[in-house]
């Protein structure tokens, strides 16, 4: 059964990718899905479909389907569609005199439908709505498990908006990000021909006739359409494309499917490969497909020479300049690597290289193109002249320092030497029957110190020592046995296996070695990283393990305005880059790729610059001056990118926490600036309008009585007070946000502070009674008179206010250790439950209809508490009524003032349990007797 479902190609999947596909499964059930209608311009019928497959979602499979948010734009086939639907209320939002409809985010989280239809994934939502796009909406609902259905523009995808840009000539400013699309269960692509498109927008059909004039004199015009119908379709074919090898993974099919065409053109150090990546480029422009270069490091053949790397990696660079995609393959056998990566990618077809070697190089150590021609199956292999170009470089000859050196082959025959040694003195001690085994753990010794070369020359060296030393006749190299041959011929060959296992054991351990330090110096530079706060410290971070781990001298410089960049940090510290330098870094900022040494651009250079690329900018560069001035390794540009992927998303980090500090502190701003308007907008105009009234009267009417003439002359007095009160209280505000507010301190006992509050408010207080209980521990208080007796009017107009008229107000102090607390208690309704600390807010009004003031008040008696050194608090009282506690540091002992001979200590007396001026009994009868 097995052998039989192992069909079409396929073979047994990855455990470890069929763990993951299963997580992923379980990710996908638990999430809700989504279905993008996705078109090249409006009007192509995006929301047409939506709705139609929405109604057959109901009639068909009886699927609860809610509409949230769809814009029929008035046309009357589309609304039509709607009849028969359920329609979830709009959440309306005034904004600016007008009424926005967005969509009801907690109603459809509280209705939780099997499918929801949110029309135009890109749109904007309202300010004040909990997110600010509703693409975001929709991740939400997808979040908690509910279906969507949706609909977008190709102008509308994040990684197209400069490409539409360019073709429109109009900037795009609603975009949805990419990974939208790539969550999206499935994206189906409404078409239509630009032609029919352009007539329905004559007819209306579309915009009405004044949209429609304009949007035909710029967006739908002919050219357009055509270049974005283009894009609409290419990128869905990505989408399609992405979904068959998502598929062909999960099922291990190994078969080519032709359904597109994708070249894979096969690099290596000969000269010729210039040759094959420039045919695999015009290759792909005629077919219009993918391509991709692949070099296949194999731990069977030798390590490559200096030179043959160097031409390498400009044949890489070439493949990157060219527009492909490089991939550095690991493998034991370079054609059995090429096929299993060419089949996990679905390439159709393969470049390779003509052999210019003899044929009998092919019967010694196998014939590479014979290989992948016999191994490709379904995959075409296309053979390309492996003539020399002529722009190729000549291959360098070897300098007399690079040839072979003789120090590991004479080293080799010294460790023959001593193993021979030792074992015919073994032999004559202890008559070792074996000494072969000896000769063979030389070999490995060799094979391990020196590589190869050495080893081989070994195993000859340790078969002619057996040979001449143990095998009959002794000391010749004659053989009286003919049997020793083939004991030969087994240990030289068994010699030669070992050489071979050791050294792929230590090309292996070497790149284990590689792989391990690359990922120690990236896990150290993310840790260092997410420890760093300011763009000053990532910088000195990052070039600390950019000079360790690429062995130079680093600098990180941060983009700026213009192409300009600005260094953030270098290691060694006192590095500085020259001109020339800061001219390689300037041009990679502007152009986003690589620039100096090494490279095509600017390779003069003593410094290689490698763009700190982020999401959705460049934030910065990466230089590194390398101590033996040599280009990067394939392996270290590799490297490079992955280290300044992650140097960029620390910057980009930072860079979008300042961005939503300065968002929120102008929302904050937007916020208080549109309290302030509608708390003082009012308050303002009310006693604007009673003073403009009162006066015009006294001016147009003069024959008006005296008493008339009184009332209306108080009643601008008592407005102009009132608009005094007003603006004062925001002047405060002012200075204590500022800071500008400068306390005046001097001793002062707390009756006269309440004496004088209750003096102002006189008026206002009318027939209430008033109590005053000042405990006679209370002393002296260190504080600002004038501001303190600010706190005391607020809490009385506060209290006065907000309770019934004749309710009585109760004011009391007491000391309290270092500090000295006074209430304000009133007797009215109370403060709602949890709000007691929304009302030291600015512009908090409370639930009390018909009250006037601008809610600044409370505010500004916490502004001066707070500067004092103290603090205000807000008690619920259990029957009614509430209860401001204002806490002040006493400020230490009141100075004694000399009288004569003795003193007259400042400490409170008998005064301050029955003050006399404004005494409890002065106040118990109201404010009339202080």
């Amino acid at each position: 059964m097995l052998a039989g479902a192992m069909t079409d190609g396929a073979e047994r999947p990855d455990p470890d990718a069929l763990l993951r596909r299963v997580k992923e499964e379980e990710e996908r059930a638990r999430r809700g899905k989504l279905k993008i209608f996705f078109g090249f311009a409006p009007g192509v019928g995006k929301t047409y479909r939506m709705l139609q497959v929405a109604r057959d979602l109901v009639s068909e499979q009886k699927l609860d389907v809610v509409v949230g948010l769809v814009e029929t734009h008035r046309r009357m086939d589309t609304a039509a569609l709607l009849l028969g639907l359920e329609l979830m209320p709009r959440r309306k939002v005034e904004y600016r005199d007008r009424v926005l409809e967005e969509l009801d985010l907690d109603a459809a989280l509280a209705r939780r439908p099997q499918v929801l239809l949110v029309d135009e994934l890109a749109h904007t939502n309202a300010p004040g709505s909990r997110h600010a796009k509703r693409w975001q909406d929709v991740l939400e609902l997808l979040e908690h498990g509910i279906d969507v259905l949706t609909t977008m523009n190709v102008q509308h995808v994040e990684s197209l908006n400069d490409v539409v840009s360019q073709i429109t000539r109009i900037q795009v400013r609603e975009t949805v990000p990419d990974h939208v699309l790539d969550e999206a269960e499935s994206m189906e692509l409404v078409d239509i021909a630009p032609e029919e498109l352009l007539q329905r927008l004559a007819e209306g059909k579309v915009y009405l006739p004044e949209q429609a004039r304009r949007a035909a004199e710029h967006f739908f015009q002919r050219g357009n359409l055509l270049a974005l119908r283009e894009l609409a379709l290419r990128r869905t074919a990505q989408r399609v494309d992405e979904d068959v090898l998502e598929y062909r993974e999960q099922h291990g099919v190994q078969a080519t499917w032709p359904a597109g065409e994708r070249i894979l053109v096969c690099v290596g150090p000969a000269p010729s490969s210039a040759r094959l990546l420039r045919t695999g480029a015009r290759m792909a422009a005629g077919l219009r497909c993918p391509w991709s270069a692949a070099y296949v490091e194999s731990s069977v053949l030798a390590k490559l020479s200096d030179a043959d790397r160097q031409r390498l990696e400009a044949h890489l660079r070439v493949a990157e300049s060219l527009g492909a995609t490089v991939t550095r393959l690991t493998g034991r056998g370079v054609s059995q690597t090429l096929l299993a990566h060419s089949r996990k990618h679905n390439v159709t077809r393969i470049l390779v290289g003509k052999p210019t070697h003899s044929r009998l190089w092919d019967r010694v150590r196998g014939s590479l193109l014979d290989e992948i021609v016999r191994g490709s199956g379904d995959i075409d292999v296309h053979v390309i002249s492996g003539a020399q170009d002529e722009g190729a470089p000549p291959r360098p000859r070897p300098e007399p320092g690079e040839r072979q050196r003789l120090g590991p082959h004479l080293a080799a025959a010294a460790i023959v030497a001593i193993t021979l040694g030792m074992t015919l003195a073994l032999r004559a001690l202890l008559g070792l029957p074996d000494p072969e085994m000896l000769f063979l753990l030389a070999v490995m010794m060799s094979a391990i110190l020196f590589g190869r070369g050495p080893a081989v020359l070994s195993a000859a060296l340790s078969v002619a020592a057996y040979d001449f030393f143990f095998v009959e006749p002794l000391n010749t190299f004659a053989v009286a046995d003919h049997r020793y041959v083939l004991t030969f011929a087994m240990m030289f060959g068994v010699s030669l296996m070992i050489s071979e296992l050791t050294r792929r054991l230590k090309a292996q351990e070497r790149e284990a070695l590689a792989r391990e330090e690359r990922s120690a110096v990236l896990f150290a530079l993310t840790r260092d990283l997410a420890a760093a706060e300011q763009p000053a410290q990532i910088g000195e971070v990052a070039a600390r393990h950019a000079a360790e781990a690429f062995g130079a001298q680093a600098a990180v410089v941060q983009a700026g305005g213009e192409g300009a960049g600005v260094s953030i940090g270098a290691w060694p510290p006192e590095v500085t880059l020259d001109e020339r330098e800061h001219t390689v870094a300037s041009w990679v900022l502007r152009h986003e790729s690589l620039a100096g040494l090494g490279t095509d651009t600017l390779p003069s250079s003593a410094c290689v610059c490698a763009p700190l690329r982020s999401s959705t900018r460049v934030e910065g560069a990466l230089a590194l001056r390398p101590a033996d001035r040599q280009p990067l390794r394939t392996e270290q540009r590799a490297f490079l990118e992955l280290f300044s992927r992650q140097v960029a998303g620390a910057l980009e980090r930072h860079r979008l926490a300042s961005e939503v500090r300065v968002a929120a502190l102008r929302a904050r701003t937007e916020e208080m600036r549109s309290s302030l308007l509608s708390a003082v907008s009012h308050d303002l105009r009310t006693p604007l309008a009673s003073i403009t009234g009162a006066a015009t009267t006294l001016r147009d009417d003069g024959g008006l009585p005296e008493g008339t003439r009184q009332e209306l002359v108080g009643s601008i007095c008592d407005e102009a007070e009132r608009l005094e009160r007003l603006v004062a209280n925001l002047l405060d505000m002012t200075r204590l946000e500022s800071g500008a507010l400068s306390l005046r301190r001097d001793w002062v006992p707390l009756e006269e502070i309440f004496g004088s509050a209750l003096t102002r408010l006189e008026p206002r207080l009318g027939e209430r009674k008033i109590s005053v209980d000042i405990d006679a521990e209370v002393p002296l208080v260190l504080v600002d008179p004038v501001l303190l007796e600010q706190v005391v009017v607020n809490l009385l107009e506060n209290a006065a206010k907000y309770t019934p008229p004749g309710s009585p107000i109760e004011l009391a102090a007491r000391r309290v250790g270092d500090t000295v607390e006074f209430e304000v208690i009133d007797h009215g309704p109370g403060i709602a439950e949890g709000a007691e600390q929304a009302v030291f807010t600015k512009f908090f009004r409370g639930d009390h209809a018909g009250v006037a003031g601008a809610g600044l008040g409370l505010a500004i008696c916490r502004g001066i508490a707070e500067a004092h050194g103290g603090s205000i608090r807000l008690q619920r009282r259990a029957g009614a009524g509430a209860v401001f506690c204002v806490t002040l540091p006493t400020g230490g002992e009141p100075p004694r003032l000399p009288v004569g001979e003795g003193e007259l200590s400042a400490a409170p007396s008998a005064a301050g349990a029955a003050p006399s001026a404004v005494g409890a009994s002065a106040l118990a009868a109201g404010p009339e007797g202080a």
